[in-house]
C-alpha cells in the first residue's frame, strides 16, 4: 500500500512567480500551469491513497476548478474533501478563502469518511478515512504553538477511540520538528515514517520538518521517500506500508 502526502499550496506554484507582479499576487491570481504538473507527478508515484493539503475546491483563483475533483478524475480515484474552517468561521463567507480545503483520494472504494473539527485555531478540519483494516487521519495544524497543542489533544482523543491501526498524516506546522510532537506521539503510540527526520519545507532549500506520516504498531513501513519536486513550497512524502 502506498500513501502520498502533499501540501500543494492551492496549485499556485512554489517559485518566484508567486510574487509577480506584486508580493503574494499568486495567491489571488493562481497559476493554471501548476495543477497539470502536480497531477502528472501524482500519477508517476502511483499511490493507493493520496492526502492533499491546501486544495482549492473551486474559487476564482482556480477558475472555478475543484482541484480535488480534477486530480481524482485524472487518477481514476474517489475523493473526499471539505473546506478546512469550522461552520461558524468568518472564513466560510470570504471569497477564495471559503474554497480552501484538504482532500483524500483512494484507489479503491472508500469504506467511509468522517469530518471532525478542532475546537481551536483557524484551520480546524480533520478528515478521517476508514479503510477495511486501518484508519487515516488527515490534518493541517495551526501556526500558533498553543493552538497546535490543543489540537493535538483533540486528535489524541479521536485516535484513542479508533479500534483499527491508525496513520496520521498532514502538515503539522512544527517549527521544531518531531521534538514538538514527541509527547503526543508517545501517548498515541505513534512513530514517524520519516526515520531520519528529513526536512520538507521550503521545497527550494528544505530546512524544517513540517509534514509527517505517523503510524501505530500494526502498520509496518517498508519504504519512505521525499521526492525532490518543486510544484509547491512543500516537498511531498511517499510512504509504502503493510498492515500486519
Amino acid at each position: 500500500m502506498r500513501l502520498l502526502l502533499y501540501n500543494i499550496r492551492y496549485a499556485v506554484g512554489g517559485g518566484a512567480s508567486m510574487h509577480m507582479p506584486v508580493p503574494g499576487a499568486g495567491y489571488l491570481l493562481g497559476n493554471q500551469n501548476v495543477l497539470p504538473e502536480i497531477t502528472r507527478f501524482i500519477k508517476s508515484v502511483d499511490p493507493d491513497i493520496v492526502g492533499l493539503i491546501e486544495v482549492d475546491t473551486g474559487s476564482i483563483r482556480s477558475r472555478m476548478v475543484n482541484q480535488a475533483e480534477s486530480i481524482a478524475a485524472d487518477l481514476g480515484m474517489n475523493t473526499s474533501y471539505e473546506t478546512k474552517y469550522g461552520e461558524k468561521s468568518i472564513n466560510q463567507i470570504l471569497p477564495i478563502v471559503r474554497k480552501q480545503g484538504n482532500a483524500f483520494m483512494a484507489a479503491a472504494r472508500m469504506h467511509g469518511e468522517t469530518f471532525h473539527y478542532f475546537d481551536t485555531g483557524i484551520k480546524r478540519l480533520i478528515i478521517e478515512l476508514e479503510m477495511k483494516e486501518f484508519a487515516v487521519f488527515l490534518v493541517h495544524l495551526s501556526l500558533k504553538y498553543r493552538h497546535r497543542h490543543l489540537q493535538l489533544r483533540r486528535l489524541y482523543d479521536l485516535i484513542e477511540v479508533t479500534e483499527k491501526p491508525v496513520i496520521v498524516a498532514g502538515d503539522f506546522n512544527t517549527f521544531w520538528g518531531e521534538n514538538e510532537i514527541y509527547l503526543f506521539m508517545k501517548a498515541a503510540g505513534l512513530q514517524s515514517a520519516n526515520r531520519e527526520s528529513l526536512p520538507t519545507y521550503p521545497s527550494r532549500a528544505p530546512r524544517k520538518e513540517l509534514d509527517f506520516v505517523l503510524h501505530q504498531d500494526g502498520i509496518r513501513v517498508s519504504n519512505f521517500q521525499i521526492p525532490e519536486v518543486r510544484h509547491s513550497d512543500h516537498l511531498p512524502l511517499v510512504c509504502d506500508f503493510d498492515v500486519l
